[in-house]
């Protein structure tokens, strides 16, 4: 039995998963609905008498902005954290793309960040910064930084980062000591 991070003495798990979620991206998600049928309202309802060549341009340009909009907000509606003996798996949306896979063996260490804020790396969603490293970010808040062996971060948005520290750090000591859980 290991001490539990909030205090109950319980073994761990032996996959830990964790999510965030941003509601305001639903919003985001419906201004993109909104565009794709203003094009496809143009497309049934006009006349087409005022020239095809602008207004195939304006139903094409909106069913694409909408696409573009609902399908890049969907993607980063949430992330999911998955933890198991070997590695860590960032799930991205709800067909869980994109997707990236950090072996523990490539983690030297873990923390957590109180304050991870989409415009301290230019927006939501899949970010990389030269000074900062990569992140997946869905909403501002607690998440994890992992320091990897290559000398590069990464950082998900995740709620109870502080379970999910103690968790990698648990797994990355079991493993420097040779022994599994």
């Amino acid at each position: 039995m290991r001490d539990h991070p909030h205090g109950v003495n319980a073994p761990h798990p032996d996959v830990w998963t964790g999510r965030a979620t941003n509601r305001v991206q639903w919003l985001l998600a419906l201004v993109g609905a909104a565009c794709m049928a203003l094009g496809i309202e143009l497309a049934v309802d006009s006349a087409w008498t005022s020239g095809i060549a602008p207004l195939a341009m304006a139903v094409v340009g909106c069913i694409a902005a909408g696409l573009l909009v609902l399908f890049g907000t969907l993607a980063f509606v949430h992330v999911a954290l998955k933890v198991d003996e070997e590695s860590l798996e960032v799930r991205c949306g709800h067909m869980g793309l994109p997707r990236r896979r950090i072996l523990l063996s490539h983690v030297a260490d873990a923390e957590v960040d109180h304050d991870v804020t989409p415009r301290h790396w230019g927006g939501w969603g899949y970010r990389w910064r030269p000074e900062k490293g990569t992140a997946v970010v869905v909403r501002r808040g607690e998440g994890i930084v992992l320091s990897l062996w290559d000398g590069h971060t990464f950082t998900i948005t995740v709620d109870d980062a502080e379970a999910a520290v103690q968790i990698i750090r648990d797994r990355l000591r079991s493993r420097s000591h040779g022994g599994t859980h």
